[in-house]
């Protein structure tokens, strides 16, 4: 197998995406008591035509942000490159892979995979397939919750650890 990725905290593989991370606070951006409402549906923000123009640009997902209970979301639309470090990534698997601290979800133009990785807890880390058959030029929004934990006792606060795209080709050991 031979694997290339690109770091999506590296600033010439977020142009090669065409792509700018953005953060919000709050399980729903912009609302009173960071959009926490007993038995709520979900938030508005998982959703791929979200507005989030008006969101902070975010230089470094590493950077740790607020403080007990809180939630968050950062979000990037991503366009697929021709190649990736000179490699033709065009019918390759693509997978998003991350570490959110604390708790994860993982959503790709609307889709939380739960059976393969889309949610996770505690620091754990995250790979999530986003296509089996990669084509340049398409466009994917992924957006990420964090919440800080653990919830009763939450200690730091949210962050991203990572964040890449990883294409894989599986057919090319098989070649050699």
């Amino acid at each position: 197998m031979i694997r290339v990725d690109l770091d999506l905290e590296n600033p010439n593989d977020l142009r090669q995406a065409d792509a700018q991370w953005k953060f919000a606070q709050g399980l729903v951006p912009g609302e009173p008591n960071e959009g926490l409402v007993a038995q709520i549906e979900g938030s508005p923000a998982r959703l791929a035509d979200y507005d989030d123009s008006g969101w902070e640009i975010c230089e470094s997902i590493q950077e740790v942000r607020s403080r007990g209970v809180t939630f968050g979301w950062y979000r990037i639309t991503i366009t697929v490159p021709e190649q990736v470090h000179d490699m033709d990534i065009r019918g390759l698997p693509m997978h998003f892979e991350t570490c959110i601290d604390d708790y994860g979800e993982i959503w790709i133009n609307d889709e939380c995979n739960r059976q393969t990785g889309g949610v996770a807890g505690f620091n754990v880390r995250q790979r999530v397939l986003i296509t089996r058959d990669t084509q340049p030029g398409t466009k994917y929004v992924i957006a990420c919750l964090a919440v800080n934990g653990p919830l009763a006792a939450p200690g730091g606060g949210i962050f991203m650890r990572y964040a890449r795209l990883a294409f894989e080709d599986y057919t090319a050991a098989k070649d050699s």
